[in-house]
């Protein structure tokens, strides 16, 4: 559905979430909104973009959204096409990869990814997510991670039914106890705002909000008691042409 201002909560998010890819990056994409910005990165200011993707397609130029890693779409517009092993042990376990795009169901304080179960244990859930695929790993090693989800009280939790995917764990000093390589989650973005880990604490901080979004909504949409950094900014919208590319490889939906 479209706000007000000529643009919605998703594209806001999506926008936000493709501005952070420099033209010098390499990416490990995952299907859904993190493949659709990390395309769109690639059509606007980041042409050099290298995308990988889990089924061994590198630097692909996808022309259309993929429905899975295993798209012929990926495969056909890439530099090469891999193994899956040589994906992982080669290139994104040494840390090799720069960027790695991911999404949650889940998500805490601390950056930790939930995309197993929700309710019950783990061999009696309520729900069964998709499960890891290749996200704990790319949590593990990339050496940056973004994770772009959707926020509310359901998503952002202070403890998550089970972690998938480690951030930093139970805060400073846990991902280096595990011997994990990356940085960890350094930006979160969701269709409210942005977050950012606290350099000291790890634990995550607004930072950015986006336009006609307000403080409290937030707050209200958070399942811990949420730090607000004392510079707040309010997003860049959309342009012009991030949304007609946008909307080229995802049209609203019609009401």
């Amino acid at each position: 559905m479209m706000q007000e201002q000529g643009w919605s909560a998703d594209e806001m998010m999506t926008v936000s979430a493709a501005r952070t890819l420099k033209n010098s990056d390499s990416c490990f994409v995952g299907i859904g909104i993190p493949s659709t910005a990390a395309i769109l990165a690639k059509a606007t200011h980041a042409p050099e973009l290298v995308l990988i993707y889990e089924s061994g397609t590198i630097d692909t130029n996808p022309a259309k959204l993929p429905l899975s890693i295993g798209d012929g779409e990926l495969a056909q517009t890439a530099l090469t096409v891999v193994g899956i092993t040589e994906i992982f042990n080669y290139w994104l376990q040494p840390g090799r990869i720069k960027v790695g795009f991911l999404a949650a169901a889940q998500l805490d304080k601390f950056g930790n990814i939930n995309t197993t179960i929700i309710g019950g244990t783990y061999d009696h859930p309520v729900v069964r997510l998709p499960g890891a695929g290749g996200a704990t790993e790319i949590a593990a090693a990339c050496r940056d991670t973004t994770i772009i989800c959707r926020q509310s009280t359901r998503t952002f939790l202070e403890k998550i039914d089970f972690i998938t995917s480690v951030g930093y764990g139970t805060g400073p000093g846990s991902r280096e106890s595990f011997g994990l390589i990356g940085k960890g989650p350094t930006t979160v973005i969701t269709d409210l705002g942005i977050l950012e880990p606290d350099l000291k604490t790890c634990e995550l901080v607004l930072t950015k909000i986006h336009q006609n979004v307000d403080i409290d909504t937030v707050i209200a949409a958070t399942g811990w008691k949420l730090k607000i950094s004392k510079s707040l900014e309010i997003t860049t919208p959309p342009t012009d042409e991030e949304l007609v590319l946008l909307r080229k490889l995802n049209p609203p939906k019609k009401l």
